[in-house]
C-alpha cells in the first residue's frame, strides 16, 4: 500500500509542497531578492507538474522503429515542448526582474518592499 502511494502520488503532493512554499516565500518576506526566488520556485514547481503529467509507466519516444503501430506506448512530446518554452520564459522573467532590482537598489539603496513604500509616499 505504501509503495502504491509513493509510485503513484508522492510526486504529486511534493510538488504541492513546492509550490505551496512559493507561495509563502511571497507572501511572507518583504524583500523583492527573496520574492524574486520564491516566484522561481513557484515557476519550478509548474513546471515538474506538467512534466510529471507528461509521463506515462512504460512509455517509449514517439519515434517509428519497425512495425509496432501501437501508439498507447508512445510519451507525448508537447508537454516537454512546452515546458522547455516555459523555462525559456522563466529565465527572461527572471533576468528582468533583476535588472529592476538593480534599478531600485540604486534608486533607493535599498530592496526591502517596507522601505520603498514609506519612501515612495513621502
Amino acid at each position: 500500500m505504501i509503495q502504491e502511494f509513493l509510485a503513484g502520488s508522492l510526486i504529486y503532493w511534493l510538488i504541492a509542497i513546492l509550490f505551496l512554499l512559493g507561495i509563502y516565500g511571497i507572501l511572507d518576506n518583504n524583500n523583492f531578492m527573496k520574492k524574486l526566488m520564491a516566484m522561481n520556485i513557484m515557476q519550478v514547481a509548474v513546471i515538474l507538474f506538467f512534466l510529471v503529467l507528461g509521463q506515462k509507466s512504460g512509455g517509449t519516444l514517439p519515434i517509428m522503429i519497425g512495425h509496432d503501430n501501437n501508439v498507447d506506448l508512445y510519451i507525448n512530446p508537447l508537454p516537454h515542448a512546452l515546458m522547455l518554452t516555459a523555462i525559456v520564459v522563466s529565465l527572461s522573467t527572471t533576468g528582468v526582474a533583476l535588472a529592476l532590482l538593480m534599478r531600485i537598489q540604486d534608486h533607493y539603496g535599498e530592496i526591502e518592499e517596507d522601505d520603498i513604500l514609506r519612501r515612495m509616499n513621502k
